[in-house]
């Protein structure tokens, strides 16, 4: 199960509806094996495209030399998806290389409208995806 803060689910919305038509894409990383995403960070998608992402090469080297430094690790990869649900292609399942990682995707298919989206999280490890359960939470318990 993925738990998340309201702060960061709000976050990855915003910009999955702020990048449409263009699919966003970005990360949620979190200390070290503690599996709790902490800090937003959305990307750029290099591909500039309503039905593809890719992250800058230079960015995503940028990024993981920096979590590296700060003793972090990518807890959440998301992406969206502007016309089909979000659940992941097989473009998607080839580039997910990070199994401790969930993969969240956002439908924003009708981002016109304030109204119903798709928020769904997957693993994904050796091309197998598996749906968990999403919980929103105002506020992590404090750490043990």
């Amino acid at each position: 199960m993925l738990t998340i803060t309201q702060a960061l689910y709000d976050q990855i919305v915003a910009h999955s509806r702020a990048d449409h038509p263009d699919e966003a894409c970005g990360v949620v990383a979190g200390p070290a094996g503690t599996g709790r995403a902490e800090r937003f960070i959305p990307m750029l998608n290099a591909a500039r495209s309503p039905t593809f992402y890719e992250f800058d090469s230079t960015d995503l080297l940028k990024l993981y030399r920096e979590m590296d430094d700060r003793d972090e690790e990518p807890v959440i990869i998301y992406h969206s998806h502007t016309a089909t649900e979000a659940y992941p292609s097989r473009t998607d399942v080839t580039y997910a290389n990070e199994p401790g990682a969930h993969y969240v995707l956002v439908c924003t298919a009708d981002a016109d409208d304030a109204g119903d989206f798709q928020f769904r999280s997957y693993r994904i490890v050796d091309g197998e995806i598996t749906e968990e359960e999403v919980e929103v939470v105002e506020a992590y318990p404090p750490a043990a």
